[in-house]
């Protein structure tokens, strides 16, 4: 092949690379504008990330089955974190370990939903978002994030971190690329959840 075609190719390569680039970077600005949108129909600030710095959790849009939650309910991971965490319930399971699946990648549209249930019984905004992250930065968005229960503890409450799962968790997770999100006094104002893990890989 003559240099001028190589160098045509890599330019072509280039191109390709730049173009994608300007795609991707369209398509969060988009995101972002829509989360906008949505932030100030719920009354919430625009600086919400930044104050609480919380990054903004573009959706997946690759998503792989890791079976039924607590509920009945398929649930459904990134598939680097869907193995991950499939790989992580049967070291658990083989050491006596029950860990379940409460709730695993949400759309926007999902925790809109949520925020927007709370605020129809009369809760604050104020409390909802200690408790509940706003639309768009919610980890959950990214097929990364995951919540645990295990059987005889109350599920989504602080009482999990008295379980052997939570236990088994603190040990091992970090083997499996799964660290807490929450911990107690976070510098995020969410409240503390021992029951919400992350796969950080």
């Amino acid at each position: 092949m003559h240099y001028c075609c190589k160098n045509f190719e890599g330019q072509a390569s280039l191109n390709n690379s730049i173009r994608k680039q300007r795609a991707n970077a369209d398509d969060i600005d988009r995101y972002s504008r829509r989360i906008s949108a949505l932030l100030s129909s719920l009354g919430i600030a625009a600086d919400y990330g930044r104050m609480h710095k919380l990054p903004l959790q573009k959706e997946a849009d690759r998503l792989q089955s890791i079976g039924d939650d607590i509920y009945g309910r398929e649930q459904k991971m990134l598939p680097e974190a869907a193995d991950a965490w499939l790989a992580m319930w049967q070291e658990a399971s083989n050491d006596g370990v029950e860990l379940q699946a409460v709730s695993a990648f949400r759309s926007v549209e999902y925790q809109l939903g949520i925020l927007r249930g709370k605020l129809d019984k009369g809760m604050k905004l104020k409390k909802i978002l200690e408790v509940s992250t706003a639309p768009g930065y919610s980890e959950h968005h990214s097929g990364r994030a995951l919540d645990i229960t295990t059987p005889g503890y109350a599920v989504l409450e602080e009482e999990f971190e008295h379980s052997p799962a939570f236990e088994w968790l603190c040990e091992h997770a970090a083997e499996f690329g799964f660290s807490l999100s929450f911990p107690r006094d976070n510098r995020h104002g969410v409240v503390y959840e021992p029951w919400h893990w992350a796969w950080r890989v």
